[in-house]
């Protein structure tokens, strides 16, 4: 029994198989609506056959207007296939056959004509040991009146455009069927300039890049290229109602770039959705609109500085230095970022040395700030004297403020108010001004002295006066600092009041306190109670109360003078002045002298009568011993 049933599985199966495996001819679903005059391309594939993968194909065309009669069209197997009608079309290459593979073909007519509507046969000749299947399938192709136009209103001549400026084309399409087609419009440029995407040593680029389109969704669509440019808002396409059923679509580059470079062109696409649920196309239209240079910015721009070479300002008068960017085109708007630069000052060896620090800069908006030194926004001033002129002006010129300046202008080319993630498009700096200043002739002279009086000692209050003597024109005033330095050899240490010659250099200072030029105090050390006052106009006191051993040393006071200039502002003239040493040393305190004998005293009563009374004790023992009877 289950021999018999193994049997009949065995012969359902193959029967199954034999009739599964038939020949099946598959065409797309019609009917098809082409344009006339565009390309026509039939997909037709062949499954389920016996014999050698490579399979041949013969088309026949059913037309409407010769009664349902066959006409051959082409034959991949027999060259003299073709009817009359398509025997020259065959032979120059405008009717043929594409194979995508061994089973699968394309017919292609390149341009269609009115009388190619039809009903369309995709037949394959058997290689079947068996006839059964199907061998052929037809699909009916409606060809339609082509009806796509499309126009530019302005073309590219070619002439240099500045880097930054607006473009702006404008390309109008439109279609008029009596079937429901889609436009689709897509502006591109051919090759490009230095930097263009996928440029090479030429700075040419062979292949096509798409800017941006309306697809047949109605959808803005950016090239992969421009994709960035479209987030931020660079580039804009939109559609416009136009005059007679078309429309205006206008491409917008806020600002040109030199990989802008290149041929631009206006391509319009008409959109059929087949029975099949895939969209087509099947007209397109391509419209060049002329070639675009654009000039680099670098090319034409520079920043100038004025006063140039070198300058010399007397102290406390204006200083004014003046920046002009030169080449800009005037058609386009452009944002700049300017800054005054400045590398050295007279405490460095040179000009040109020290670190390049930002004295004052304006925004693209026009708002100005200032560098480290924001005293400067109360004694200075930035302003936009003109077009591409700016002026930087300080009210009352330090010593501080000699050095090399330079004007940098960083442009935005077309972003009058750029996003701050944009980078500029351009930065370029001017000639270096060397400012000099020309100062007062300043003489400090400072001596350190210790008042007269008992000897210090620990607990005392310690005093130290610096007599300091500036001499120069017009309003000065001292700024005195104290300094402390250990005593370096204590065997060798003068006494209280002995005037020492400079400190020993390779001790590092302890800074005590400062008396600032506006009389406002500093005090450096928390382990002391120190205070610093102004005795006379030239005598400044440093008192440490309560001194500790730790306020031993030897101290000395520094001198910097500041003037004032005719706007009334204080500024430190760099002129310095530092004393002679004075050593101060604190005695032991009577008290502390007492302790000592005092100490002793009580150990060696204490020693002593320790030794009595061992000696006691030990005679008495021996007395002791002597008195116990013989045995």
């Amino acid at each position: 029994m289950k021999a018999v049933m193994k049997t009949f599985v065995v012969v359902v199966l193959q029967t199954v198989l034999r009739y599964a495996v038939c020949r099946d001819v598959t065409l797309p679903t019609g009917p098809l609506y082409r344009v006339a005059g565009f390309q026509l391309s039939l997909p037709c594939s062949v499954h389920g056959y016996e014999g050698p993968r490579t399979q041949d194909f013969e088309w026949f065309l059913y037309r409407d207007d010769a009664g349902g009669r066959q006409m051959g069209v082409i034959s991949t197997r027999d060259k003299g296939f073709p009817y009359a009608p398509f025997q020259t079309r065959v032979r120059n290459g405008e009717v043929r056959v594409d194979r995508d593979s061994g089973d699968k073909v394309r017919l292609m007519i390149q341009r269609l004509r009115a009388e190619d509507q039809g009903k369309y046969e995709c037949y394959t000749p058997s290689t079947d040991s068996k006839y059964q299947g199907n061998y052929s399938a037809t699909v009916t192709v409606k060809v339609i009146p082509d009806t796509l136009q499309i126009s530019y209103t302005r073309s590219l001549t070619g002439q240099p455009t500045p880097e930054g400026a607006e473009l702006t084309l404008t390309c109008s399409a439109g279609i008029q069927s009596e079937q429901l087609t889609h436009l689709s419009i897509t502006f591109g440029k051919r090759g490009g300039g230095p930097g263009s995407p996928g440029s090479g040593a030429g700075g040419e680029v062979s292949t096509v890049r798409e800017i941006i389109s309306i697809d047949k969704l109605l959808g803005v669509v950016p090239g992969r290229w421009y994709k960035q440019r479209y987030d931020d808002g660079e580039i804009t396409l939109e559609k416009r109602n136009g005059e007679g059923g078309l429309g205006n679509y206008v491409l917008k580059m806020k600002a040109v770039q030199p990989s802008d470079t290149g041929s631009y062109f206006c391509e319009a696409s008409q959109w059929i959705l087949d029975p099949n649920r895939s969209w087509q196309k099947i007209a397109q239209r391509t419209l060049d609109i002329g070639n675009l240079t654009v000039q680099q910015l670098a090319e034409s721009m520079s920043v100038v500085s004025s006063p140039k070479g070198e300058v010399t300002v007397q102290l406390g008068s204006p200083l004014i230095l003046s920046c002009e960017v030169q080449g800009l085109p005037p058609e386009v708007n452009s944002g700049l970022l300017v800054q005054w630069m400045k590398r050295g000052s007279v405490s460095s060896d040179s000009a040109a040395g020290g670190v390049e620090v930002e004295v004052a800069r304006m925004s693209t908006d026009g708002v100005v700030s200032w560098g480290d030194d924001l005293s400067r926004a109360n004694g200075g001033s930035m302003e936009k004297v003109a077009r591409a002129r700016y002026s930087l002006k300080l009210f009352s010129a330090r010593p501080s403020d000699s050095g090399v300046y330079r004007c940098v202008v960083s442009v935005y080319a077309g972003r009058r108010n750029p996003d701050p993630s944009i980078p500029a498009t351009l930065t370029q700096r001017s000639e270096g001004v060397t400012v000099n200043l020309r100062t007062k002739d300043v003489l400090v002279s400072a001596v350190a002295q210790l008042p007269r009086g008992p000897l210090l000692k620990r607990g005392s209050t310690i005093t130290v006066i610096c007599n300091v003597t500036v001499t120069t024109t017009g309003p000065a005033q001292a700024q005195v600092q104290w300094l402390r330095w250990p005593i370096p050899d204590p065997l060798g240490t003068p006494r209280q009041g002995a005037d020492d010659t400079a400190p020993v250099e390779e001790l590092p200072p302890t800074m005590v306190a400062a008396l600032m030029y506006d009389g406002v105090s500093q005090i450096f050390i928390n382990n002391s109670e120190v205070s610093v006052d102004r005795l006379t106009p030239v005598s400044y006191r440093l008192r440490v109360h309560a001194a500790t051993i730790e306020d031993e040393g030897m101290y000395s006071c520094r001198a910097e003078a500041w003037g004032q200039d005719p706007h009334g502002a204080w500024y430190n003239t760099r002129v310095k002045a530092e004393s002679n040493s004075v050593t101060v040393y604190l005695y032991a305190r009577a008290m502390d002298l007492l302790l000592i004998p005092l100490i002793v005293g009580i150990l060696s009563a204490l020693f002593v009568g320790i030794v009595i009374i061992a000696t006691v004790t030990c005679c008495f023992m021996r007395r002791l011993a002597r008195r116990q009877p013989r045995k």
